[in-house]
């Protein structure tokens, strides 16, 4: 029973499958093979076809996009816990973005013929990944909003709430922990600003006692954090 148990939550820990019952765990687990990729490892490119989503266990994939002069525009670092590739699968488009193991990684990959499939035999579970899709969907407005409305402390106070909720869940403590894997380059990338600026945007956080720095470890007074997060200006 334990094991089951363990099994169930390891599945569910993956947002799209969070409110699959254990029937549909079995059966989605049953498509799943499991994989391993080396630092630098091209998993897919834009343009390629959707055939299968992974859901990454181990390792860091990052996903980018290229300009026709080679310029790199970042737009996520995926860590164990995520999915990845998951629209093209659904909507049967081609890639639109490049992902390429930044450490060695591992993880499960389905395909989409046998994903969509499952999915028109069990309306329950279909049901369910609608519901992940608008939670996704939510989740990058306000990514573009965090860009496109805040400054710079700003956009790093809420980067850094956004990473702790994929930890903590919504509800997070008063402090918390984060072990952060991104360089400041990274960020940057994702946050649309040169390296330089987000490090003055991580002092004015240290100044305001919102983080303390060790290294990668970061320590984080929530509220102060939100306080940045959300100016009232």
């Amino acid at each position: 029973m334990a094991e089951i148990n363990k099994s169930l939550a390891f599945w569910r820990s993956f947002p799209i499958f969070e409110e699959f019952s254990k029937e549909l765990i079995e059966q989605v687990a049953a498509l799943a093979q499991h994989r391993r990729w080396s630092a630098g490892a091209v998993l897919f490119q834009r343009g390629d076809e959707g055939n299968y989503m992974i859901l990454l266990t181990e390792g860091r994939i990052k996903v980018s996009l290229f300009t026709t002069h080679g310029k790199e525009l970042s737009l996520r670092h995926f860590e164990p816990g995520a999915l990845i590739g998951e629209l093209a699968v659904l909507d049967g488009q081609p890639r639109s973005a490049d992902a390429i193991a930044a450490e060695p990684s591992e993880g499960f990959v389905i395909g989409r013929a046998e994903f969509k499939a499952f999915l028109a035999r069990n309306a329950d579970a279909m049901d369910a990944v609608v519901n992940f899709l608008c939670r996704r969907l939510r989740e990058t407005n306000e990514q573009l909003e965090t860009i496109a409305l805040y400054n710079l402390d700003a956009r790093v106070a809420r980067f850094l709430l956004t990473t702790l909720r994929q930890v903590h869940g919504d509800e997070l403590p008063d402090e918390a922990r984060l072990q952060l894997a991104l360089n400041q380059v990274e960020i940057g990338g994702i946050l649309g600003a040169s390296r330089p600026k987000i490090n003055g945007a991580i002092r004015v956080l240290e100044d305001a006692g919102a983080i303390r720095r060790d290294g990668n470890i970061i320590d984080c007074n929530i509220a102060r954090l939100r306080r940045i997060a959300e100016p009232e200006d």
